[in-house]
């Protein structure tokens, strides 16, 4: 019979561990540096309250980071309910392998330069946010929530009280309606 691994805390080590980990994690998400600092921040705190909680089944950095989720999705709650509305700047090309991928194989494949790259990455970030903003609202927080955030589909659906066919259909509207926009703003310019 195989030997589980049972993992334990060792909170002393967790700024230096995991804090970088953890603020790329956030950063990707909510795109606000301060916020990003105060999430990671508030995570530890929980971890420390909750130590009595953890079973070691999981790792340090995994049990973290799923405090972290709970925080991102708390703090979008908030903000849902004083707000309306959740809003999330993307970073196109440094948020995971897959993100964006769907409107990926339409960026050209050559660059003349690092400087063109970089303000050509600028013009279609920013192409890409503003079309984003114009969908309907509940659109762009689903579109938000699970492409750009990567919430899983059933907390996505909790939290907006949508079925997970309710959910795709949304996401295959948002996207069509993203791509139309993006041809327009982007590919056609």
């Amino acid at each position: 019979m195989a030997e589980t691994t049972k993992h334990i805390l060792v909170p002393e080590k967790w700024v230096q561990s995991y804090s970088d980990y953890l603020y790329n994690y956030t950063i990707t998400r909510v795109n606000n540096h301060d916020l990003a600092k105060d999430l990671v921040q508030e995570t530890f705190f929980a971890g420390l309250k909750s130590m009595k909680n953890f079973q070691g089944k999981a790792s340090e950095r995994t049990w973290l980071i799923s405090i972290l989720k709970r925080k991102i999705i708390d703090h979008y709650r908030k903000i849902n309910s004083k707000k309306g509305k959740a809003e999330v700047r993307m970073n196109f090309y440094n948020d995971g392998e897959r993100e964006g991928e769907w409107i990926e194989e339409r960026v050209p494949n050559s660059w003349s330069s690092d400087t063109d790259k970089d303000i050509e990455n600028k013009e279609l970030k920013s192409t890409l946010e503003k079309c984003i903003d114009n969908l309907p609202e509940k659109y762009s927080m689903v579109f938000r929530m699970k492409t750009i955030q990567g919430f899983e589909t059933e907390e996505i659906c909790k939290e907006l009280d949508i079925t997970p066919s309710n959910l795709w259909v949304i996401i295959h509207r948002a996207r069509t309606q993203l791509r139309k926009c993006m041809e327009d703003n982007w590919f056609n310019n």
